[in-house]
């Protein structure tokens, strides 16, 4: 698909109906097309191939392979930090959870009752804890790794809109990752409870978890939940999680108690899987 064709159909298609059509053609083995499709894309955002496990773009046979691909081993090492940053991208905020309210950008706030698709108990296990969004760029790495250890307990799939999840749309659509498709985990920790959102995003084909594969598609118009809480999911500290296509964002919630967040970070800042987030 031409980026001239795409821009024109971002126009004329229902968002949903773009994702459909989108999800379609990176799923599909086409060879000369798909290979043209891969250049273009490295071409156009500059994606770092030396880091990836196979540089060689004709070992992808469609585009999920190629945008989902692995890092080389030791190519993300791990800080020896309370939190590591689960994955690429930028710092869109962080800090704390005020009355319950996430910071979204200036002048704009949401709930985590509303992250949380209405689920007032578990928000108040945060309400005064600690948050922190982090943005995916399409060029980024976009496997998901835990920042701790974690004991994995439910996943709820939350219905919505697409909107663009850069920081400009950001700034401009009110309670954003609130409004926008969702997949919400659940963990247990050895300092409490926290909840890794992954959010999608305009063109996001799917969003997949290692415990359960691909959530989306399919879409529908209601929460679907998972209960684990009577199996032994256990994730260690830096290992992957899930994926999306596409670029998109995590919002990660943390239960009050003592926690520092990198004296380094500041928003807008770009960070890599592995490296510190908090003490």
């Amino acid at each position: 698909m031409s980026e001239r064709l795409f821009v024109l159909l971002q126009h004329v298609l229902p968002k949903q109906k773009l994702t459909h059509l989108f999800g379609l053609a990176a799923r599909h083995r086409g060879g000369p097309m798909t290979q043209w499709m891969i250049r273009r894309f490295i071409t156009r955002y500059g994606v770092k191939m030396e880091e990836a496990l196979s540089s060689d773009t004709s070992a992808y046979t469609t585009f999920n392979d190629f945008f989902t691909r692995a890092l080389k081993e030791g190519a993300r090492p791990l800080a020896d930090t309370r939190l590591i940053s689960p994955v690429d991208g930028a710092i869109s905020q962080y800090g704390p959870i005020e009355d319950g309210q996430i910071f979204q950008a200036k002048g704009k706030s949401y709930t985590a009752t509303a992250l949380l698709a209405g689920d007032a108990e578990l928000a108040r296990t945060f309400h005064h804890g600690f948050f922190a969004t982090l943005y995916l760029s399409p060029s980024d790495y976009h496997r998901v790794h835990m920042p701790c250890d974690g004991r994995l307990l439910r996943m709820s799939y939350v219905p919505g809109t697409l909107y663009s999840v850069n920081p400009v749309t950001a700034r401009g659509v009110d309670s954003l990752f609130a409004r926008n498709e969702r997949v919400v985990c659940l963990f247990d920790s050895a300092n409490g409870p926290f909840v890794l959102v992954l959010v999608g995003a305009t063109i996001v084909g799917s969003m997949q978890t290692v415990w359960h594969g691909v959530v989306n598609p399919p879409r529908g118009g209601s929460i679907r939940h998972w209960d684990y809480s009577d199996r032994n999911i256990t994730l260690k500290k830096g290992e992957e999680m899930g994926r999306f296509l596409l670029g998109s964002t995590v919002v990660m919630l943390f239960p009050p108690g003592p926690l520092q967040f990198n004296a380094d970070w500041a928003p807008g800042r770009p960070v890599r899987m592995g490296e510190p987030m908090a003490d």
